[in-house]
């Protein structure tokens, strides 16, 4: 219990998933939440560079050693900590989410929870993102989110490697189980559906509106596929720039 151990994510300070992590992560060591004040998902590994970052203490919803909400980006959330907020008890593990939409495939590369889960591993810290479907189910993450932080501590990987764990979003009775070993599939789990509305001055808006690839399109040994195919996904990420 002597762990030290930052959790972030993407969707905000206030958001249903930190604090399930939070608390889960509670029972494996000391807590430290530092999240957006604000939405940020999509911002893969964005940084703050030419305006100040407010950092802000707030209060949580469960026990933790502190709480600030950040106004900057996920990355910027682990830079502030590890700078300024947890000088004297540096994190031994950085957890990013439970985000609510799933990290697979392709979207990995634009996803904030992803990206401060890396900018942790660029500090040496190992990290671990945790991902639930859009607006689905919570039952299956509280069933198996202690569960598998408990194992994936205790399993280390190389360096700038980090773990990627996606809950299927559905009711526990219609959880299949865990896929372990997924690798990340060679597609978007939303393929891009852009339409265009034209504006007065002559301009236009470029709107996304996504659709799930069927899952017999994706490989059957990943990440996609479990968690269409109702189950958890378990798998590991690099460091993009190595």
């Amino acid at each position: 219990m002597n762990r030290n151990i930052l959790v972030v994510n993407d969707d905000g300070i206030g958001a249903e998933g930190i604090i399930r992590l939070a608390k889960a992560a509670s029972r494996f060591g000391r807590v430290w939440v530092v999240a957006p004040e604000h939405q940020c998902s999509g911002m893969s590994q964005k940084i703050t560079i030419f305006e100040p970052i407010s950092v802000t203490p707030c209060g949580f919803p469960v026990p933790v050693e502190g709480a600030w909400r950040i106004g900057g980006s996920p990355a910027d959330c682990v830079k502030a900590a590890v700078n300024f907020l947890m000088t004297e008890e540096k994190p031994d593990y950085v957890f990013s989410g439970v985000n609510n939409g799933y990290n697979t495939g392709f979207d990995t590369a634009y996803s904030g929870t992803v990206g401060a889960a890396m900018e942790a591993l660029m500090k040496g810290i190992p990290a671990i993102a945790f991902s639930n479907h859009y607006n689905g189910s919570w039952e299956t993450v509280d069933r198996w989110l202690e569960e598998l932080i408990g194992e994936l501590i205790e399993t280390p990987l190389p360096p700038f490697e980090m773990w990627n764990v996606n809950f299927p979003g559905v009711p526990l009775s219609e959880c299949r189980g865990i896929l372990r070993g997924r690798r990340v599939a060679p597609l978007q789990l939303y393929r891009d559906l852009y339409t265009r509305e034209e504006r007065p001055d002559g301009g236009f808006n470029i709107c996304n509106a996504s659709l799930p690839v069927p899952p017999h399109l994706a490989p059957e040994d990943s990440d996609v596929y479990a968690v269409l195919s109702g189950h958890i996904s378990v798998g590991t990420l690099r460091c993009s720039v190595l």
